[in-house]
């Protein structure tokens, strides 16, 4: 396959839980008692497991090394102390070295960056690229290099702390004032967690109290923006902070990964991206930067003068499908998502769950996962766009574990050391025989590996025109536009039509394709087309592919129809 020209599909898992077998984890437990899973766990047959899901990369959650509770100091890694460590494990999205890799998930822990060489090498052999996260805006409250390549300065070590700002600074101070944080600054150590003069938290707290909704586990970067005055900006000469963050890229870059999805990259300033990612490009022009945006106004930015290849489309398909599944939207609302996205749809990541959404077949979301199969045929197959798949998700998994830090929430932990049931079942201790799975859950990931697999397939899908329907098929007689949607894809002499159901009732709809879908997609008009339903590979019957008859067919509850036509 032209890669090209092949559509990106990402598996995200967490690397500290994907190979984690115990079923027996308590609430709040150590490594010691919950275990831990490992980079050496992707094995040639897990990865090429997941490739057959339809992957063509996998986002590997959690490789650099964050602040933690487990103490691994026989190994010369500085201790955090306790109370600026979310949850036993800590928090991914802390980083305590930016040029190490987390011991956590290394068998061998002096060998962990060898491991991690290895990964990569691993996931390469068995046709998957690797992404990791790059997380640029804040760091751990202790952060601390002890891997740094010689000659680096540690961020902050040359900082003036009596100043609040300054464009030489690596952080923000609060002069002259300890941290007094509305948390417990003790937590489970004997002393306290003292901080002076304090430094300003990541989700832009600029004072010296952060509370236990803050990102209070971390500390905001300094790119030369002055927040206190007017958001004044420093960028001449280039801040200090900026050339630490480019050798750090180019650092993982040189590790051979595919990609880097970036944390939070609205918080820093575009300039930043603009200035870094051609750079980065310039020695690696096939690595991709996808950022983690949810302000809509700032997406061209972000993409044209940011130089990102692609924005997470979550205030938009994602929160709009999960209305639409909740029933509390009418499906109408999907051709207004990609509208407004003003051209840029092909470069916006689709997804139905990721580490920060509550899973769809949690209490919070849908409480069954089928009700996600026609959101998830939307979002993988109304553009060549990528899409993106959580692990477990192809399972039903439903996040509804009370962890230790992380409670019952619908969300699977990021902060504790834990074992994922249904991935637990899938890998059977790395047989992937299918022999713990529950039938229906068998059902279901076998509906997701068809559309994903479809998505390479089918050249309509992976490189076709996309044409909505919706607008024809408005107050239909017998559409309800409400709880349906149907799109068109082509590609060359190959049409796709193709309606999902958001009801749970099957329905028997007439579907109309007006005059401008076959002017605008070129398609012949014609009597008596075969078709083939690609989602049961069953031969439908004969359809009038015409303006002046609708297209009649069933379609499932919770479900849909892919059908193709040969012109």
């Amino acid at each position: 396959m032209d890669e090209r020209q092949s559509k990106i599909i990402i598996y995200q898992v967490i690397v500290r839980l994907f190979g984690n077998n115990n079923r027996h984890c308590v609430n709040n437990g150590g490594i010691t008692e919950n275990g831990c899973g490992k980079m050496a766990d992707f094995t040639a047959k897990a990865l090429n497991e997941i490739k057959k899901l339809g992957a063509t990369h996998i986002w590997y959650t959690g490789i650099i090394e964050h602040a933690t509770q487990t103490d691994y100091r026989r190994y010369n890694i500085r201790p955090d102390h306790p109370a600026i460590v979310k949850g036993k494990a800590g928090s991914p999205y802390a980083i305590k070295d930016y040029y190490d890799v987390d011991p956590d998930i290394a068998t061998d822990i002096p060998e962990r960056m060898k491991e991690f060489e290895n990964l990569i090498l691993r996931t390469h052999r068995n046709g998957l690229k690797a992404i990791i996260d790059f997380i640029p805006n804040h760091v751990a409250r202790q952060y601390h290099s002890d891997a740094k390549p010689e000659g680096v300065a540690d961020l902050g070590a040359h900082d003036n702390t009596a100043c609040a700002f300054s464009p030489k600074n690596n952080f923000y101070y609060i002069p002259q004032t300890e941290l007094h944080g509305q948390f417990d600054m003790k937590g489970p150590a004997s002393e306290p967690y003292r901080e002076y003069p304090a430094k300003v938290t990541g989700n832009d707290r600029f004072d010296a109290s952060p509370n236990i909704n803050d990102w209070y586990e971390t500390v905001k970067l300094n790119y030369g923006v002055d927040y206190m005055n007017g958001r004044s900006t420093h960028f001449n000469p280039v801040p200090d902070t900026w050339h630490k963050m480019l050798d750090i890229l180019l650092f993982w870059s040189s590790k051979r990964v595919d990609g880097f999805r970036c944390d939070m990259a609205e918080m820093v300033p575009v300039e930043f991206w603009e200035w870094a990612i051609p750079q980065v490009k310039a020695k690696y022009p096939n690595i991709l930067f996808i950022a983690e945006v949810y302000n809509p106004a700032e997406y061209k930015n972000y993409l044209y003068r940011g130089k990102f290849d692609y924005l997470y489309d979550k205030v938009g398909l994602y929160d709009t499908l999960r209305a639409i599944i909740g029933n509390r939207q009418s499906a109408t609302a999907i051709t207004r998502a990609w509208q407004n996205l003003d051209g840029s749809e092909q470069r916006m990541l689709n997804f139905l769950e990721n580490h920060d959404e509550q899973r769809v077949a949690s209490d919070f979301f849908a409480g069954n996962p089928q009700k996600a199969i026609p959101g998830l045929l939307v979002s993988a197959c109304m553009n060549t766009n990528p899409m993106m798949i959580y692990f477990g998700q192809e399972f039903g998994e439903m996040g509804m574990d009370s962890e230790g830090y992380s409670g019952r929430d619908g969300r699977t932990t990021l902060f504790d050391y834990w074992s994922v049931n249904t991935i637990r079942r899938w890998r059977n201790g790395g047989k992937f025989d299918g022999k713990l799975l529950t039938d229906e859950q068998k059902r279901l990931y076998a509906a997701y590996q068809l559309i994903l697999n479809l998505c390479n397939q089918e050249k309509a899908i992976s490189q076709g025109a996309f044409f909505d329907l919706m607008y024809a098929n408005l107050n239909g007689w017998r559409f309800n536009e409400h709880r349906q949607y149907a799109f068109l894809r082509k590609f060359e002499n190959e049409l796709l039509i193709i309606t999902v159901n958001f009801d749970p009732t099957p329905a028997n709809i007439a579907l109309n394709i007006p005059e401008h879908a076959f002017e605008f997609l070129q398609i012949p008009t014609k009597t008596q087309c075969k078709t083939t339903d690609l989602l049961n590979g069953n031969k439908e019957g004969l359809i009038n592919l015409t303006p002046r008859k609708a297209v009649e067919m069933s379609i499932d509850g919770y479900g849909g129809k892919m059908l193709k036509i040969v012109l």
